[in-house]
């Protein structure tokens, strides 16, 4: 004997809106002669999997029209399956990185305490394969905020990760003599110890979980630390300036007539000027957004 399923009614001017409380369906049948609705389906309702109809009575006759299907549920079911798989590569994507940078500032961290200033001098060889790791993925994140996978701002992004891969491959990655210069070790240093409240901050926001004290760390931290990274960068670029004069690496060539070639060090001399410019772009970025996370914060609490 057929069932009877859970129909929801809804009316607005000449228009009803039914909905049958049915999951998994099979052999839907649905028509409507004269002034009655007859529905009949397989599916999982509220006495399990049966087979469930209804007939309804209208009033006056329904105008025949082509049959529309209510396909809400099915592109929810495609949408939440989207999310899902969004979120459990942000949630990979967002773990590794903190472990890379979690493990490249713990150890930077013990060497100083273990071997003290002389650690200063191999940050290069002991720490750059993790750090070329990490920001070679770190790319991804320009891709997710250039097609809407995370809402953030594709200029900021672009302009940090293209910088740090800037000073790690060209700067030192380049030049073997930077190798062994004591700036390297406050490079990295800065950036891992941002990136280790920055990564677990957006790991716990794809569970929709929050830990306070992280959340003012991710959005304090930076102020004082992002600046100081700057100027780091700064400075590696300026003690690269002279290797490059005199290697002469990545200059280029002119005619032989004028018999010279136009140095890299006079681009390293215009890049200084862009990085305090992306400071200042990427600096009131970060603002706008504690500004705007803790206003929120103060108005709920409110």
């Amino acid at each position: 004997m057929a069932l009877t399923p859970l129909v929801y009614w809804a009316q607005r001017h000449e228009d009803i809106y039914l909905r049958v409380e049915l999951t998994d369906v099979q052999n839907i049948d649905v028509h409507v002669d004269e002034n009655v609705l007859h529905f009949s389906a397989q599916g999982h309702g509220a006495k399990g999997q049966n087979e469930y109809k209804f007939s309804l009575d209208f009033l006056l006759p329904v105008k025949p029209q082509e049959e529309k299907k209510n396909r809400l549920k099915a592109s929810r079911q495609k949408e939440e399956g989207f999310v899902s798989l969004k979120t459990v590569f942000l949630i990979v994507y967002n773990l590794v990185q903190f472990l890379g940078f979690s493990w490249i500032f713990i150890n930077m961290t013990v060497r100083l305490f273990i071997i003290g200033i002389d650690s200063l001098y191999d940050t290069f060889h002991t720490i750059s394969d993790v750090m070329f790791f990490c920001q070679i993925l770190a790319l991804v994140e320009v891709l997710n905020a250039a097609f809407g996978v995370v809402k953030t701002g594709v200029i900021p992004t672009l302009i940090q990760v293209v910088g740090r891969n800037f000073i790690l491959f060209i700067i030192f990655g380049s030049l073997e003599e930077m190798h062994h210069k004591p700036v390297v070790f406050f490079v990295f240093y800065l950036w891992s110890a941002i990136e280790i409240f920055r990564y677990p901050f957006y790991m716990l926001g794809c569970f929709n979980t929050e830990w306070k004290t992280l959340t003012w760390l991710r959005y304090t931290v930076w102020m004082p630390l992002y600046p100081l990274g700057v100027l780091a960068e700064a400075l590696a670029v300026i003690q690269s300036i002279p290797i490059f004069d005199e290697s002469k690496l990545f200059s280029i060539p002119l005619t032989k007539v004028i018999g010279t070639s136009v140095s890299f060090s006079y681009f390293l001399y215009i890049y200084l000027v862009l990085m305090f410019l992306g400071l200042f772009i990427n600096f009131s970025h970060l603002y706008k957004q504690r500004k705007r996370r803790f206003r929120t914060k103060k108005r709920k609490a409110n």
